[in-house]
């Protein structure tokens, strides 16, 4: 089966090797500097937006506040699994690179960056403070890096940059690149392929609701997005993307 998406042609075999899911995973990352106001206002702003993705069962959650000192992130944290806790019984809340923090105020799991600390590794760490398996994302920016990730054990992969981004002058890598990622292969119609390995590859970088559809159709087990969940209301969009499944094939879903 052929399909075209920006003037690139994909031969693609359905299902891909990895990452058709029953429901798409949805990934909200957060940036308080993307609200109004003061600092003050910024961090209350992205508690409600935290409070409002949970509601909307996005599935995961990351605090990915950089900036903040451990004892400044921690705070907000804990206001942020309250938030979750309270909204939602299935939304998890991911810290950005920081296990202590994560183990600290009770999250679900970190999000690492890509070739740093192994998954494994923050996995063995984790458990030996607590009784609750934890859920590791990982940046990947390319095809290697999300091999990488499942390798070491991750939970899912992030992979970005999908589409150009204007506003950074940041190249995306493409549709192609995320479908390879997803374990797909550019071969010829009626070939046998390999049989599915169900590790998520999550698209992120440029996804909007007019070609997130794309991304599901290339084996992306889901959407990920920082002004994708901020801007506009999370409900909405939510419902929106969910609808976009109806036309990508399934199959089980990876994480239970």
């Amino acid at each position: 089966m052929k399909e075209v998406f920006q003037g690139v042609v994909l031969v693609v075999r359905v299902p891909p090797r990895y990452n058709r899911c029953d429901a798409m995973l949805l990934y909200y990352i957060t940036d308080r500097t993307g609200f109004s106001g003061s600092e003050a206002e910024q961090r209350q702003a992205v508690i409600r937006r935290i409070a409002e993705a949970a509601r909307a069962d996005v599935d995961y959650i990351q605090l990915r506040e950089k900036d903040l000192a451990a004892r400044e992130l921690e705070r907000l944290a804990r206001e942020a699994v309250a938030a979750v806790r309270e909204n939602s019984s299935t939304t998890r809340l991911l810290i950005n690179g920081r296990t202590d923090v994560a183990l600290a105020v009770d999250a679900d799991g970190v999000h690492l960056p890509g070739g740093e600390i192994a998954p494994s590794e923050v996995r063995v760490v984790w458990m030996k403070c607590s009784d609750r398996p934890p859920v590791i994302a990982v940046s990947a920016h390319s095809i290697k890096e999300v091999r990488s990730a499942e390798s070491h054990g991750a939970d899912f992969a992030v992979l970005a940059p999908i589409f150009e981004k204007v506003r950074i002058s940041a190249k995306g890598i493409g549709i192609q690149a995320l479908y390879e990622a997803c374990g797909g292969v550019a071969a010829p119609p009626n070939v046998e392929g390999p049989e599915p390995i169900q590790f998520p590859v999550l698209a992120l970088g440029g996804v909007n609701l007019e070609n997130a559809g794309a991304c599901l159709n290339a084996g992306a087990a889901g959407i990920a997005g920082i002004r994708l969940f901020q801007t506009g209301s999370v409900s909405d969009v939510v419902r929106r993307l969910r609808d976009l499944q109806s036309a990508a094939p399934h199959s089980s879903h990876p994480l239970g």
